[in-house]
């Protein structure tokens, strides 16, 4: 689905190497279509490709983009924090072949598959059933179990009718303490520093999914409070354009508004003020709302002005 983007820099996106719609050879492909600028394939807790299959020939992405005239850039965005939801720390920039890196997603793989396949047999004691070859086989594609994606849940729940839409589904499992099950997630703190270890960047996405109180190990605080202790402990950045009217945010705050109070909040206290669509193809899925390319982001004139995005 090819639309004209409201920015030429999206930051957040993702591809069948996680829970998107769109391979990351067709990420690209629209994304140029559209005539974008910079995008970021930054998959859910998954490395990010090293090649993809163009016309028969591995390729290496970030070369194909940039035959296309697009700057990509791999990320990851890690979900982390075991008992707050949403807390997800994209990072870009970093040497993948780090040791750190793959020990973090070997450790991160093992908690998915356990925690994913426990939700389903929890799932259909209540009338849910979902096999785990149906999840393993979804939209067609064969994936590896470290593959699997907890949306890809969501997803067919809402194709088999048990909720309206992929939201839906996400709701009801996260609000119904019949259907908690926990995987443990990584400190957000630790990714930081990971990220900084293996030569990259730390950004906060979409802080207004998490909760306005968190409880965590360390007790019972407000967002506003959490955010400042992942800024005390090096966070680079600040996602502010971004899509809450298409997910699951039921806050009282329009899209800018969630702009301009971040831009008022961080401004000057973390160097990067980033933006995304969280792009997943949507409109090959179940849900209406679809994200588009470039729907979030950022303009092209603050990346090229802004030295940390600029060195990527």
């Amino acid at each position: 689905m090819i639309t004209k983007p409201n920015y030429p820099v999206d930051l957040h996106s993702h591809t069948t190497g996680s829970d998107g719609g769109d391979t990351p050879l067709e990420f690209i492909s629209n994304a140029a279509a559209m005539g974008m600028k910079v995008i970021a394939i930054t998959d859910h807790d998954v490395l990010p490709p090293d090649r993809i299959d163009v016309n028969g020939k591995m390729v290496d992405p970030v070369v194909y983009a940039r035959e296309k005239g697009i700057k990509l850039l791999p990320g990851i965005e890690f979900s982390c924090e075991t008992q707050v939801e949403d807390v997800h720390i994209v990072v870009l920039g970093c040497d993948y072949t780090n040791p750190k890196i793959l020990e973090m997603n070997e450790k991160i793989v093992k908690s998915k598959v356990f925690s994913y396949q426990k939700l389903l047999d929890v799932l259909a004691a209540n009338g849910y059933p979902i096999t785990w070859e149906e999840v393993l086989n979804y939209d067609g594609i064969s994936r590896k179990p470290e593959d699997v994606q907890k949306k890809i849940i969501f997803n067919l729940m809402a194709e088999k009718g048990y909720t309206k839409t992929w939201s839906e589904a996400k709701l009801l499992v996260r609000n119904n303490p019949d259907f908690s099950v926990k995987r443990e997630k990584p400190d957000p703190i630790d990714i930081i520093n990971l990220a900084h270890e293996s030569g990259g960047i730390a950004i906060l996405a979409h802080p207004y999914l998490i909760d306005e109180v968190v409880t965590i190990k360390d007790g019972t605080m407000t967002r506003a409070e959490y955010i400042d202790k992942l800024i005390e402990a090096g966070l680079d950045g600040i996602e502010a354009s971004y899509t809450y009217d298409k997910t699951t945010y039921d806050g009282p705050l329009t899209k800018d508004e969630i702009i301009s109070q971040v831009k008022a909040d961080y401004e000057g206290r973390v160097k990067i003020i980033s933006g995304g669509s969280d792009y997943h193809a949507d409109y090959k899925k179940t849900d209406k709302k679809v994200r588009s390319i470039g729907e979030c982001g950022i303009t092209w004139e603050y990346f090229q002005n802004n030295e940390l995005l600029k060195s990527l």
